[in-house]
């Protein structure tokens, strides 16, 4: 399909992504060259060389001896995909329906904090990248830009000349996703809540599984933490509940960024948790501001967990294990996932994956597995620290063309058609990698 006439003789919703592959070939003709190269390992290692030392280690800490980060990848190993031939799919479609809006891919930006630390514009070019390939979007609590900073990048992507057009979907409407850390000040919640309303987000996603920073043994002896350095916590300080709180401490952020930045991430994270019996008086606030706009939780594991989130009525749940930031020698998000669907609740609920994705295998073999859309973290991180938006917009648009030519070349027409048939599965046996042996 790389034939430029091909895609005038075929209809199709989305558009057509595979063109990158050819535009990409043609280049040299041109007198011009790939921005980079966008397989994963020399991607991240050239984000290596791009970076501050402090924000390579915070981009690839991971908890205790990293078990967990190499369970999430060897789950996604134990499973093949079974193409199909001789499929008509010159009219296929990337789309599907996220809570009711339509969107060019299951796949999203997942929320990342910090985003300061990987390039100075932090949010707002990824989130304008999103808008631009009508992508969904997550904002961090934990976030260097503010929230209103952020929707409107959001919307200037949707607005710009390089929009992206899908058929059928509402491109005057954002979708956009707000993941609330929960602060410990009841007021300041509701504050951030009530902004992300106010600025046009879709939802609601609750993490449930960042009480304290997981143990980071290369952030912990570089003493690696943005937010005590007086980085990142632009979020909070723009935000007129925190603002008072300042004020109340005696703290003026700009002669004091460290103290400042201390106390807001002090009040998101940091040893205190909360139960089960918070969640209804959240979600009933969060339904109150917004109008009943949907309500999601990251962060779940287990189907006890998954089954505690239908009967309280959670509209969605996101299926992650921090990508293996959290809890070391913890189960792989992929195999969670597997037995979350198994138990049946994705009749129940909107079910996402999220963790170890490196491409587009990686995605349809979570769609295949049952999830209903798929996030995306450290690959969008690695592009936006080698160049910006530009790197963003790379990495992303790459990606989606991988995704739109598997679709081609595994006889795939619509993302309902990644069925768990088309997946062969192994066992659950996971023999170390020979390097994580020798530790």
């Amino acid at each position: 399909m790389s034939d430029p006439k091909i895609p005038k003789l075929y209809h199709r919703d989305t558009p057509h992504w595979q063109q990158a592959q050819r535009e990409q070939f043609w280049q040299l003709n041109e007198g011009k060259s790939s921005p980079f190269d966008t397989s994963p390992d020399k991607l991240e290692a050239l984000a290596e060389s791009s970076l501050s030392v402090n924000g390579r280690l915070y981009a690839q800490s991971n908890a205790g001896l990293m078990w967990t980060h190499l369970a999430n990848r060897q789950a996604f190993y134990r499973h093949r995909l079974i193409p199909h031939q001789l499929v008509d799919v010159n009219e296929r479609s990337t789309a599907t329906t996220l809570f009711g809006h339509k969107v060019s891919a299951p796949i999203g930006f997942a929320p990342i904090g910090i985003n300061k630390i990987y390039h100075p514009k932090a949010e707002l070019p990824v989130a304008k990248v999103a808008g631009e390939l009508r992508l969904p979007y997550a904002l961090s609590t934990a976030g260097s830009s503010s929230i209103e900073d952020v929707a409107a990048s959001n919307d200037e992507g949707r607005q710009s000349g390089r929009a992206v057009n899908v058929e059928g979907a509402k491109n005057d409407e954002p979708v956009r996703f707000f993941q609330l850390y929960l602060p410990h000040d009841d007021e300041l919640a509701v504050s951030l809540m009530q902004r992300a309303v106010d600025s046009g987000f879709t939802a609601c996603i609750l993490t449930t599984d960042t009480w304290q920073l997981g143990f980071r043994h290369p952030d912990i002896h570089t003493s690696n933490y943005a937010f005590y350095r007086g980085i990142g916590a632009d979020l909070g300080l723009t935000d007129p509940v925190f603002q008072q709180r300042l004020r109340e401490a005696g703290i003026d952020p700009k002669k004091q960024p460290e103290e400042a930045g201390a106390m807001w991430i002090d009040n998101v994270w940091h040893g205190r948790a909360f139960s089960w019996e918070k969640i209804p008086g959240v979600m009933a606030k969060w339904k109150e501001l917004s109008g009943g706009k949907p309500f999601c939780i990251k962060g779940i594991q287990s189907v006890s967990d998954a089954q505690h989130c239908v009967s309280l009525g959670i509209d969605g749940i996101v299926v992650s294990n921090h990508a293996g930031r959290q809890v070391d020698g913890a189960v792989a998000s992929l195999d969670a996932l597997e037995d979350i669907i198994d138990a049946g609740i994705g009749s129940k609920l909107t079910v996402m994956y999220d963790s170890g994705v490196r491409g587009a295998a990686d995605v349809m073999k979570a769609l295949c597995l049952g999830a209903k859309f798929v996030w995306i973290g450290r690959l969008w991180v690695w592009g936006l620290s080698v160049m910006g938006e530009e790197g963003v917009r790379h990495i992303m648009r790459n990606l989606l063309a991988e995704f739109d030519i598997m679709m081609l070349t595994a006889g795939v027409n619509s993302v309902d058609d990644l069925t768990r048939d088309r997946l062969w599965s192994g066992p659950r046996s996971y023999p170390l990698i020979a390097e994580k042996a020798k530790l």
